[in-house]
């Protein structure tokens, strides 16, 4: 499996520093990585960079492995959605030009006083107008679990089902889960066929020690992202499952701790690949 980072474990670092993708890219390259994750909204400007990046990509040994973009499809009116809608789309023009064939999609979250079905409709008819661009240009479209429309492994698996394209998958964000109370592993196996791309994170509940608020759950819980491997998911149990069932998917951290990120982000990519070679087979 092929190890890339996302630009978000560098979050902390990109706001204090100001860095820009190519900061962030030189970064990843002393890290020995196959690849990076980019963000749509760490562009400064975007045509300016983008051929930047491309022109550094071509130089080095870093891929994209996916290209992340922040749509909402839970807006109220039809010209919203058609925003959003275009979003992804250009999304798609970006990962094509940076010679990556995925694209991590968000479906958009619960608003205040909103309709569920009403809200998921909204996802499903705008997944399904994006799906046609994306087939047409040979990309992925991989929905991250993320918030309470499509958090759940059940919830993702739903919508995949719904739109019925298969262009559109799912991006395994093993740590995103807990968040929803939804076991990792469990989540797996509902989503194991439908996978392109995994968010390869790691959280703990956080105690009365801990300075950092961290994540609120579903319940009561507080989540603190931690390095994988020190927190509840079972990580190695994860490759373990990748590797007997022949996904064959890039791994990307997703580091969303409060330590310094530039150790962590180090320490988590070291981890990784003990846990890669400790799954061989």
């Amino acid at each position: 499996m092929k190890v890339s980072v996302s630009m978000y474990s560098l979050h902390s670092v990109v706001k204090k520093e100001n860095w820009n993708a190519i900061d962030f890219c030189r970064f990843a390259e002393t890290l020995n990585l196959d690849g990076v994750e980019l963000l749509d909204f760490y562009w400064k400007n975007k045509e300016e960079e983008l051929e930047e990046v491309i022109e550094y990509l071509v130089q080095s040994s870093l891929e994209v492995s996916c290209y992340d973009v922040s749509n909402d499809f839970v807006k109220e009116t039809a010209d919203e959605r058609k925003n959003e809608i275009q979003k992804v789309k250009d999304a798609v023009d970006t990962a094509k030009r940076l010679n990556t064939r995925c694209v991590r999609v968000f479906c958009g979250d619960l608003k205040p006083k909103m309709d569920y079905a009403i809200g998921k409709e909204w996802i499903i008819s705008s997944l399904k107008q994006c799906a046609k661009y994306a087939e047409a240009q040979g990309i992925v479209l991989a929905i991250e679990n993320h918030g309470l429309l499509a958090g759940k492994s059940e919830q993702v698996k739903e919508i995949l089902s719904e739109v019925g394209s298969p262009n559109v998958k799912s991006t395994f964000d093993t740590g995103n889960f807990l968040l929803v109370e939804d076991n990792p592993l469990a989540a797996y196996q509902n989503l194991k066929n439908e996978i392109a791309h995994v968010h390869f994170k790691d959280f703990r509940v956080r105690t009365a020690e801990d300075a950092n608020s961290g994540f609120k759950g579903l319940g009561e819980k507080y989540w603190i992202g931690v390095i994988p491997g020190d927190g509840e998911v079972e990580l190695a149990e994860i490759i373990s499952n990748l590797k007997r069932d022949g996904v064959n998917t890039w791994l990307s951290l997703e580091y969303e701790g409060s330590d310094d990120a530039k150790i962590a982000v180090r320490d988590s990519v070291n981890r990784i690949r003990k846990l890669l070679v400790s799954q061989e087979v």
